[in-house]
């Protein structure tokens, strides 16, 4: 009997070069140091629409000229994706932030057609589940890199990922986002359209691109968005990949979302100067 399931063919090339490369780290960059300004602003009484709102601006006044979507901040129990039902869900509410709570700041920047996205996880004041979840995050990061490393099948990584969620006796929240992902390809985007115009909360250029990217890569048996169904059972494409492990317990959600640089043949975080990683290094 023939199989029905699409062959796998010899993965691209890694397509881009150093100089790629490092507008995207710049990228990256400017992201997390405008989540970082907003979280310092941040105190109890904000909402996240204000939140959602300042980080934007942020961005834009740091030269951003598109998004591959619109900034997200969550507050409270939405940082864990309770009771969320539909996608509209995700969009910033009037939720008001309070002392003790945790947040998430989310946004995915383009300038030029490079593409970033990025999570950034804090709290406003004492929070030890908190404090908790985001020492044990470190091991999902070194957990990735390896099994990315060792070419084993993307739905396979999902798998150990939620393995390590059940040992820490957390609950996997990625599987809340649409698709079920944990991560998906960023490339550089076609600059086709106006630019800052967002259908559904993603650029009206990213879902050209994301569009062209589904076809195409279906075609080769992979798929762009990383997931844990037979579309993801197969090696991790070469490029750069947005990974974003999010993880529960109770009413706290943290995660972090930060670019993976895989290669033909190796894999490698794209920066580790990250406010995530410095919180590490400095709990040593």
């Amino acid at each position: 009997m023939t199989s029905m399931t699409t062959a796998v063919k010899s993965p691209p090339r890694f397509p881009y070069d150093d100089q790629d490369l490092d507008r995207f780290r710049e990228l990256q960059q400017l992201a997390y140091g405008c989540a970082e300004s907003v979280a310092a602003w941040l105190a109890p009484g904000v909402t996240e629409r204000e939140a959602a709102d300042r980080l934007r601006r942020e961005l834009v006044a740091a030269g951003v000229q598109d998004f591959f979507h619109i900034p997200f901040a969550w507050f409270g129990d939405r940082t864990a994706f309770r009771r969320f039902r539909t996608p509209l869900q995700f969009f910033a509410s009037g939720r008001r932030l309070e002392e003790g709570m945790c947040f998430v700041l989310d946004c995915a920047p383009v300038v030029d057609g490079y593409t970033a996205d990025i999570g950034y996880s804090g709290k406003v004041g004492d929070n030890p589940i908190w404090d908790m979840i985001a020492q044990d995050l470190r091991e999902y990061r070194e957990l990735i890199l390896r099994e990315v490393r060792a070419r084993r099948p993307l739905n396979e990584v999902y798998a150990s990922v939620d393995a390590l969620i059940a040992k820490h006796g957390y609950d996997n929240r990625h599987r809340v986002y649409p698709g079920r992902v944990i991560g998906h390809q960023v490339t550089r985007t076609v600059q086709r359209g106006p630019a800052g115009v967002n259908l559904f909360g993603f650029g009206v250029r990213t879902l050209q691109t994301l569009g062209r990217e589904l076809v195409s890569e279906r075609v080769q048996g992979r798929s762009p968005l990383w997931a844990d169904g037979r579309s993801s059972q197969h090696p991790p494409t070469p490029g750069l990949w947005a990974v974003e492990p999010h993880v529960g317990f109770r009413d706290v959600g943290l995660k972090f979302e930060e670019l993976l640089v895989v290669t033909e043949d190796d894999a490698y975080w794209l920066d580790d100067d990250l406010p995530h990683v410095r919180r590490w290094e400095q709990s040593r």
